[in-house]
């Protein structure tokens, strides 16, 4: 196919472009395609019957064309379809539709066979696991709450909540829970909610149905948008039979709308309840204590008394054996003084003049005082000293026989 040349000044009609887009879309041949019929239109005597095809996971519909004895009769609004068609364009109207030549009512067994590859696929990611699970806040400022209008399990949700602790308030979003706006339409308030700063906790419920009603809480764009979401989510879907992929992403799976208001609240009454019997456990405990402590003041002064008897004597103990000990101390050092004293005395003793005195010598000196040392130095009168006083003497000359003359002086 040629590349259209075109400007301002050379445009192309409209005929033109419609016919070389019929032309393009054409060369795509048969296809096989997967949705969910929207809409569906079966007019009596009319041999076309018309419907709108929608992605299960995206605000996304084709319009499809299809002879009346291609579409099953069991074929509904809701219904889960693969079908076989050809695109067309249709030049007068500008439109592209898909014209069916197979249409397959997606049964029970494939349903429940596609969402166990769904769930196996998802698990071996990951998305199942614990460490994903946020706890639910003890009493949530704001409750989110995402269900159909006006539908019984939101009634049940907030007039359950409610009676447990009436000031609760939430923020309700009402959305399609089946059909194919289902899955866009919650994905859009989950995210929304989700934004909310005084919203807690989010509530995802609807009533039971079956498994084809309850397809959007299984979905993967769905599964995939509660997990990247960073407010706690409570699932609460159908009855406690029904299992969706929901429950098991969701961070606590409730096993219907009533029990999902029991986890998101306390309960007033039984919460005074814990705290009166907090308090009268408190009073009693300290009761106790007193009634202890009581009983030890009373015996507390005769403890004190022989305590206190008893430290005495022990001190008085101490004392009288630091005493003994200190007296046994003080003999020892006077004994040893004494004992050095008495070598010292002895050592000056034997070194002392008098003692060489007292073995008979004596010291002779001069007038003046000084020392005879030898016999010339003896002239005049001597001082002779022994030891037991000094007395005066005259020397004579050698030899000559006189005594000489001595007078005694007394000790010096």
């Amino acid at each position: 196919m040629t590349k259209l040349e075109t400007s301002a000044e050379n445009p192309v009609p409209v005929r033109v472009v419609a016919a070389r887009i019929s032309e393009w879309i054409s060369r795509l041949g048969e296809i096989w395609v997967d949705g969910q019929v929207a809409q569906l239109t079966r007019r009596p005597g009319v041999a076309t019957h018309f419907m709108t095809l929608r992605d299960p996971d995206a605000n996304i519909s084709l319009s499809v064309t299809c002879a009346r004895g291609v579409l099953p009769e069991t074929v509904t609004e809701g219904s889960r379809v693969t079908i076989r068609a050809r695109p067309d364009f249709y030049i007068e109207r500008g439109s592209l539709s898909l014209r069916a030549t197979v249409v397959r009512q997606v049964g029970l067994g494939e349903l429940l066979a596609r969402l166990e590859q769904l769930k196996r696929l998802l698990t071996a990611e990951g998305v199942f696991d614990s460490r994903h699970k946020q706890r639910l806040p003890f009493l949530p400022r704001r409750v989110g709450l995402i269900s159909g209008r006006a539908s019984a399990a939101e009634r049940d949700v907030v007039e359950n909540a409610r009676r447990r602790f009436a000031g609760t308030r939430f923020e309700i979003r009402s959305v399609a829970t089946q059909g194919s706006s289902a899955v866009t339409e919650i994905i859009d308030a989950l995210e929304q909610l989700d934004a909310e700063t005084e919203v807690d906790v989010i509530v995802i419920t609807r009533g039971g149905g079956s498994i084809e009603d309850l397809l959007p809480f299984s979905n993967e764009a769905l599964i995939r948008a509660v997990v990247a979401c960073r407010t706690p989510v409570v699932s609460a879907i159908g009855h406690e039979t029904d299992t969706p992929l929901l429950d098991l992403v969701a961070d606590f799976a409730a096993s219907t709308p009533t029990d999902a208001a029991k986890r998101i609240v306390p309960d007033l009454g039984e919460e005074l309840a814990l705290v009166r019997e907090c308090r009268a456990r408190g009073r009693a405990t300290i009761r106790r204590r007193l009634d202890s402590e009581a009983e030890l003041m009373a015996g507390l002064p005769t403890r004190l008394r022989a305590t206190v008897r008893h430290r005495v004597s022990q001190a008085a103990t101490d004392v009288e054996a630091l005493r003994q000990r200190s007296e046994r101390r003080v003999d020892g050092l006077i004994h040893s003084a004494r004992l050095d004293l008495e070598h010292v005395q002895a050592r000056v003793r034997a070194l002392s003049p008098q003692a060489t005195l007292d073995r008979g010598y004596a010291v002779v000196q001069t007038a003046d005082g000084t020392v005879v040392r030898a016999a010339p130095q003896a002239v005049g009168e001597l001082r002779i000293r022994v030891a037991a006083g000094s007395f005066l003497a005259t020397p004579t000359p050698s030899g000559s026989g006189t005594a000489a003359k001595k007078s005694s002086k007394g000790k010096v």
